[in-house]
This record gives structure tokens, sequence and C-alpha cells, in this order.
């Protein structure tokens, strides 16, 4: 989670199984066996933006249960998918915003959103739009989100 002068970082995504909705997500993604977790973010979000970044706190854990969700119609892969998404407090350190050289599929973009703005976008979890006006102010307790859109 990338904070920077009331915008947050995401990834406009768009899946043609999603009747042609597009969605935006922090950047991330998956862990490889062996990987320390700030390893993986710094990968991640390199991967996908181009940005280097420096891992910070904890701040959100989200169980992503994929039967309980909208998506779990489109496939029984996404059904029957469970995972674990933390979301870590990350600073910009170096790199090229857009120069993300293993992008997601689907992903058609990487840009600054203001938090303000978030509610006019379809984001996932949800909960992001809501969460973020206090944890960019600082003032945000909790972590676990639970099996939350």
């Amino acid at each position: 989670m990338i904070i920077e002068d009331g915008r947050v970082l995401l990834t406009r995504n768009h899946k043609p199984s999603e009747k042609d909705e597009e969605f935006w997500l922090l950047p991330g993604g998956g862990q490889r066996h062996g990987e320390a977790l700030p390893t993986t973010v710094r990968r991640e979000v390199l991967e996908e933006t181009g940005l280097e970044v420096e891992v910070g706190e904890l701040l959100l854990v989200r169980d992503y249960i994929g039967a309980h969700h909208e998506l779990a119609e489109i496939s029984e892969r996404l059904h029957n998918e469970h995972a674990l998404e933390l979301m870590f407090a990350c600073s910009v350190v170096g790199g090229t915003l857009g120069a993300g050289h293993a992008t997601n599929d689907g992903q058609l973009e990487v840009a600054w959103v203001a938090i303000e703005e978030l509610g006019n976008f379809r984001v996932f979890p949800g909960e992001l739009a809501t969460l973020l006006p206090t944890i960019a102010a600082g003032i945000f307790v909790g972590v676990y989100l639970g099996d939350v859109n």
C-alpha cells in the first residue's frame, strides 16, 4: 500500500470474464516458496509498477474465500480459491512509474488515485474506500478485515 499526497497507487485491471467491467487493486501478488514477505512485496510492486519500495508495517489482513464473493460464479477455480492477503505500508525509494516488466494478465495501467475519489471506482477489497482516509491520516487501528469483498 503506497500512499503519497492524499493518493494511493493502484493498478487498473480488466478481465473479459467479468462482463467487461474494470476494477482497481493494490499492487501485489503471490509469494514464492522460500521467499520472505518483504521480498515478495518489493518484487511484486516492481514487477507491476516499475517502482522500488521500502516495506513498512503490516496494515491489513484479508481472508479471501472465493465461494463467498461475486466472482465465484465465473469459474470453479475462483469458487475454490482461498487466499490470505497481507497489505503493508510501503514508500517509494526508486524506479520509474509505469515501467513494470511483469504485469498481471488484464492489467491496463498503474495510476495514483485520490483517496477521496475511491468511492467512484470498483476497488477490491471494497473496504479500502472507507479505510484509506484513516490509514493515510495515521489514525487507523486494526489489522484483520476478515472475508470481505
